[in-house]
């Protein structure tokens, strides 16, 4: 045999041997997946029904103030954020139409006041001389027709004198509440409107705030009065406690969503018109076995989670599912207390899968 023939041998016997191995595929490890467990133990777990809202006055808290008639602002002596006690001037508007209204009203009263004096003394005089037989009985008749109708005049002009200063005291608002002036939109010698749009001053009652929420309508049934409320703002720490004052007898039934409202258990910092979001307590399991909902495996219409068995091997467990909130998930079925359940590493991880549990 030549060289050549001894290189093209070996040649050939090192490309047998290569390709004899096993590919990358096929090579499996043995080696245990790290997963992080929690140890099934029961608690206290609470249904939680979610939804969005906004802080607001109660009924009879927020109070808009704008313009009897079309006028001209005088006074304006309360600025936003001002607090205001009951009686303190808010408003004085100049309505010249209604002053020279009351003054002519008064003016009737003082004519028909003369009137009925006059009628009165009339009366008077007619029956001295029907008595005497100098007079005619018709006169003294008429006279007192006069006097009757004379004062119903009276009556007439004092009514509406006393309409006319009605309507003129509405040029001077007082506060009807202790609150804060949460809107000032003039200033005095602004002309105004008497529409709803031109809003001159918006009061409310601090102490009477509300969060008006938008519960879902599927969501509605879990919803009792009377039930605590965590009440949250977005990007804030903490929450406020609050419980459910009234929930909708009627929906829409194209809406999506129901006003709840919501008190507060102790007086709020909050300002009115802040976008919250409100946890309602809707149901109570105090001693539940709860997952965190990370854990949970969903296959079509099956759930699943995986527990770490006493052989250091993953075990997929099939489960039903209780009351859940953003965080947790009642187990109702398929694992017992004492279990281990794989809360992290658990992607992937098949059933069977050797597994180490890290601290």
């Amino acid at each position: 045999m030549t060289i050549r023939d001894w290189r093209f041998t070996i040649g050939a016997l090192i490309l047998a041997a290569g390709c004899s191995k096993p590919t990358v595929e096929e090579v499996q490890t043995t080696a245990a997946a790290p997963v992080k467990t929690i140890t099934l133990a029961p608690a206290m777990l609470e249904g939680i029904v979610a939804a969005s809202g906004v802080v607001a006055a109660a009924p009879g808290a927020d109070w808009v103030i704008t313009a009897p008639e079309p006028a001209r602002i005088v006074e304006l002596p309360k600025a936003e954020g001002d607090h205001v006690k009951p009686g303190d001037l808010l408003v004085r508007f100049e309505i010249p139409a209604r002053t020279t209204d009351v003054a002519a009203r008064r003016a009737e009263v003082a004519q028909a006041r003369a009137r009925v004096e006059n009628a009165q003394a009339a009366v008077k005089r007619l029956t001295t001389l029907v008595e005497h037989g100098v007079a005619a009985q018709k006169g003294m008749e008429d006279a007192r027709l006069d006097l009757a109708q004379s004062q119903a005049a009276l009556v007439q002009a004092e009514a509406n004198t006393q309409a006319a200063a009605t309507l003129a005291a509405r040029s001077v608002v007082h506060a009807r509440f202790a609150g804060v002036v949460a809107k000032r939109a003039h200033n005095p010698g602004d002309m105004v409107e008497a529409t709803t749009a031109d809003v001159i001053l918006r009061v409310v009652d601090p102490s009477k705030l509300q969060v008006l929420a938008q519960v879902p309508i599927p969501e509605l049934p879990r919803v009792q009065v009377g039930k605590p409320v965590r009440v949250l703002v977005p990007g804030a720490a903490g929450a406020e406690a609050g419980r459910v004052l009234t929930r909708p007898a009627s929906v829409d039934p194209s809406g999506v969503a129901a006003d709840v409202r919501i008190s507060f258990n102790a007086v709020t910092r909050l300002a009115v018109g802040t976008p919250v979001r409100v946890e309602i307590v809707a149901e109570q399991r105090p001693n539940a076995l709860a997952v965190p909902v990370d854990a949970i495996i969903h296959e079509e219409d099956n759930t699943f989670v995986m527990v770490a068995g006493a052989d250091n091997k993953a075990q997929k467990r099939k489960v039903t599912i209780g009351i859940a909130t953003p965080k947790m998930a009642e187990i109702t079925g398929g694992l017992k207390a004492g279990e281990a359940v794989i809360v992290q590493g658990l992607q992937g991880l098949p059933d069977g899968a050797a597994i180490t549990q890290e601290k």
